[in-house]
């Protein structure tokens, strides 16, 4: 009976840890969405650095990474969490948005460490698919570039056409068009529960039409000021 007891109150104080962190991990994720929403109108509202106009009038979904962190003593690594909103299917405003990780590595001579955010624009069906898959390689199973600079650049190149994914960083006040490739995309169902109550993928949130959440309301509000109606 007394190992009974203590087996209990053992139970009982882990579900109130879990309890107590709770609040905690759903702060976090609405402040990653916070910060993932400055992140957005930051790079549109300067227009000889933004996302060409013509490219997010066209794209499919958006991802934002906020902090991507990106470490290198020979062996490189990365390694970021934000999240992906995709064109409703009336074709006006924004679908909730899922949590997404972004991990990889390189091999070459690179010393240093940096932190960047990272804006990816999905162009296509076959791209959107790839995203809603539950891991994919960038430049592997999803053809990428790197993003033209400027909100009225010319995008119209053979690296922009073919891209699946458009990629774009901005670092230390630098936004340029950069290259993942090879950084793996997968989805972040412990963020997908802090928002949702439970650990959903991404498709069954971006294609299920699940209700904004109001941590998400200010990086749907910026996704909407810069964005015109998809044509279909």
């Amino acid at each position: 009976m007394r190992g009974m007891s203590i087996l209990r109150s053992i139970c009982l104080l882990a579900l109130g840890i879990a309890a107590a962190a709770y609040p905690q991990a759903q702060k976090e994720a609405a402040k990653r969405l916070e910060t993932a929403a400055v992140v957005f109108d930051e790079v549109m509202s300067v227009s000889e650095r933004a996302i060409p106009q013509s490219l997010l009038d066209k794209s499919k979904c958006v991802v934002v990474v906020p902090g991507l962190l990106k470490g290198a003593f020979i062996f490189g690594g990365k390694f970021g969490r934000g999240f992906v909103s995709c064109r409703a299917k009336s074709g006006v405003g924004w679908t909730a948005p899922a949590g997404v990780r972004v991990e990889g590595g390189s091999f070459g001579l690179q010393v240093g460490g940096s932190e960047s955010d990272v804006i990816m624009l999905v162009m296509n069906d076959r791209g959107a698919e790839r995203l809603m898959s539950s891991k994919f390689t960038v430049g592997g199973d999803a053809s990428a570039a790197a993003g033209p600079v400027g909100r009225t650049a010319t995008a119209e190149t053979d690296a922009t056409m073919r891209a699946e994914i458009l990629t774009w960083s901005r670092s230390r006040g630098l936004f340029a068009g950069i290259s993942l490739q090879g950084a793996t995309m997968r989805h972040d169902t412990e963020a997908n529960q802090e928002l949702y109550g439970s650990k959903l993928n991404n498709k069954e949130i971006v294609l299920g039409e699940k209700p904004v959440p109001e941590a998400a309301q200010k990086l749907i509000a910026a996704l909407n000021k810069y964005s015109s109606r998809r044509s279909n």
